[in-house]
Formats: C-alpha cells, structure tokens, sequence
C-alpha cells in the first residue's frame, strides 16, 4: 500500500509554486542540493535567461533530457539506462532556436553534433520541475557559482530544493480538499451533482461526477476520466474519450448511482499543449505511446493518488471500477483503494481511432476483447 505523506510545510510549498511559474516565464531558478543547479527550460528561456545561467554558473552549461528524447538527436544511440542525459552546450551552440529545436521534436531539426556530457546530480529534479510546469522537459542547467544570492544578478532568483520537486506529486494528494459541491443535472443523469477538489497548490481543480447517492452503495461503481479537451469538449474522433465519459454517466444513471472522478490530468498527464505536440507527431507516423516519449514524457504521466484521496474524501474506499485499463486497477489498489471488481467499458472504433485503440490494446495491456 502506498503512503501518502503529509503536505510541505507552507514556505516549501510556497516555493514549489513559485518555481514552477518561474519556468513557464523562462526565468532561471536554483535546485538546492549539495551541489546545486540553476536550470531554465529550453522551451521558455529567453536571452536574459541565458545571460543569467552565463553569469551565475561555475561550469559551462548543459542540456538535459530524457533518455527517449535525446536517443534522437544524439550522433551515437544511447545503450544505458541513466534516467537523464545531459549534453553538452558550447558557446557556439547555445542560442534560443537551437534549444527551441533540441527540446521539441515537431520542430525542423536541424541541429549542431551534441556531445553527451556526466548529468549533474540533480538532473532529475530539473526535469521533475519542467514537467510540473507542464512544458516539455528539456532544461539548460550549469553548477551554480558559490555565494550567487550576493551577486547582484542572483539577487532576485528563487531557491527551491530539489528533493521537494521530487516529492511534490506525491504530496499533493495529502492536502486535497473539497471546495464546492452542486447540483448539475445533465441530460444522461438528471440527478447529477459535481463535487470540486482543490489541491495545496490552487491552481489545478479536479471534479467528481456524482450520479445519485454512490457512497450508500456497498461498492459504487467508479470510472477515473483524465480530462480530455479535443475529445471531450470539441468531439474529437482521434480518441474515444468523449463517448467514454458519456458512457460511464448513462450506465451510473442506469444502475441508479456512480462517479465519475475527472482529473485534470490532460494527456495521460503531459498537458494539453503537449498533447497536441504528441498528435502532430503521430501525423508523422508515431503512435500514441512513442510519440510520448519522443517528447521525454513517461509512456504514463498521471498521478492516481489523486483518485484514491479523491474516493476518501467521498467515503468511497470500497468499488467497482469502470476500466479497460488494468494499471488503473492496481494503482488504486496500490493507494489503498480496495477494487472488487473490475467492469469493461468497451467503446466501438469509429474509423478515425481505429490504430489509437489498437495501440492501446497492444502497447499500453488494455482489454478491449
């Protein structure tokens, strides 16, 4: 069983959040640890950025990647297993197009010969840190000088540690609360209520889809919906998401109760953006796991810890999960959540998701037979 751990104290907390909104404006931060880092993502690092890293560093600067990522753009492929390649980035070659380039495969690549280079100690917070702030998770990190808070370029810059930005997806379930909880008849379930959970964070809500009373039930049924815009919202025939999400609400009504927990976990737990990154390059042959991965995202990104605290809060702990998808299952088992039963939810290729649901069945082990 997994144990989730009690939230950061706030200033920890604080400092989390404010790191992650300094990576989507580009400006660089410094990962604590005994042999700290000032990183910046290549998506988002501007000119200022790179003087900064120039300044503050004690060493020459690298690019750090995900091993699936930098298999591609390296002269030699990568034959170990290092969670993050870092490479190295010479005066010549560090420049915004060229970093724009290496960190995103849906652009042109035409890029310099990169030499692999040791990955700093804290590599992975670095990349944990781009991917908390949904970009891709390509970051320029160097050894930060000593004394870089009293030289007046360092002044301003955030410190964060990094063993917090590791721990901090775990940790977000443990301070996840109830907000708000209404009334929302819809047209497949009239007695539909929508419960709103907010995390320590605030800034990403997640939604429970309550049809009729399910916590009087001895084992709800459950289905675990990662929010999907295109296909959701717009009708998007690449997946089958939206007639899934419609599915599950008609069977609750029909059986007289269910939830629906809606995370906001968009792509697997890539983020929109992404996703739609992902989708171009499966335009360009990828599926939909390897076109992921060609980002440096995990095949998987999301978080289900958020489901099981979600299914506590609604004194859920005992369902019947509406899933093809047997990691689900036991990642909710794994949380604590005792999964009775598992019930199929099969939905029909339409033409246009035919390989999308093939690659699922194939590649990701869901039962769709």
């Amino acid at each position: 069983m997994t144990t989730i751990e009690p939230p950061l104290g706030t200033p920890r907390t604080r400092a989390v959040h404010r790191a992650i909104a300094e990576m989507r404006r580009g400006v660089p931060v410094v990962l604590a640890a005994r042999h700290p880092l000032i990183v910046a993502p290549a998506e988002t690092i501007g000119a200022e950025g790179l003087r900064l890293i120039d300044l503050l560093s004690a060493k020459p600067a690298s690019l750090l990647l995900a091993p699936s990522r930098a298999a591609a753009i390296l002269p030699v492929g990568l034959t170990d297993t290092d969670p993050v390649i870092a490479l190295k980035l010479s005066t010549p070659l560090i420049d915004i197009p060229t970093l724009r380039r290496a960190a995103d495969p849906t652009l042109e690549q035409i890029l310099p010969e990169f030499i692999r280079v040791a990955a700093p100690e804290a590599a992975m917070a670095a990349l944990a840190l781009g991917k908390l702030a949904r970009l891709l998770p390509a970051m320029v990190a160097a050894p930060v000088r000593p004394g870089w808070a009293s030289i007046p370029a360092g002044a301003d810059l955030l410190s964060v540690p990094a063993d917090d930005l590791l721990a901090y997806p775990g940790l977000l379930a443990a301070s996840l609360t109830k907000v708000a909880e209404v009334a929302v008849p819809l047209d497949a379930a009239p007695d539909a209520r929508l419960v709103a959970f907010r995390a320590t964070d605030q800034g990403i809500e997640h939604m429970a889809i309550l049809v009729g009373d399910p916590a009087t039930q001895e084992a709800p049924l459950v289905r675990i919906h990662s929010e999907c815009f295109t296909g959701d919202l717009l009708g998007s025939l690449r997946c089958d998401c939206g007639p899934q999400l419609q599915g599950a609400i008609a069977r609750m009504a029909t059986e007289g109760a269910g939830a629906v927990l809606y995370l906001a976990q968009e792509g697997r737990g890539i983020g929109l953006i992404n996703k739609l990154r992902a989708y171009t390059l499966q335009d360009k042959g990828l599926d939909t796991l390897d076109a992921n991965r060609a980002l440096g995202w995990d095949a998987d990104g999301r978080n289900f810890q958020i489901a099981a605290a979600m299914l506590q809060a609604l004194n859920m702990p005992r369902i019947r999960l509406l899933t093809n998808n047997m990691n689900k299952v036991s990642a909710l088992i794994a949380c604590g959540i005792d999964v009775v039963e598992r019930v199929p939810h099969i939905i029909a290729p339409n033409g246009v998701n035919d390989e999308y649901l093939a690659t699922k069945a194939k590649r990701f082990g869901h039962l769709l037979g």
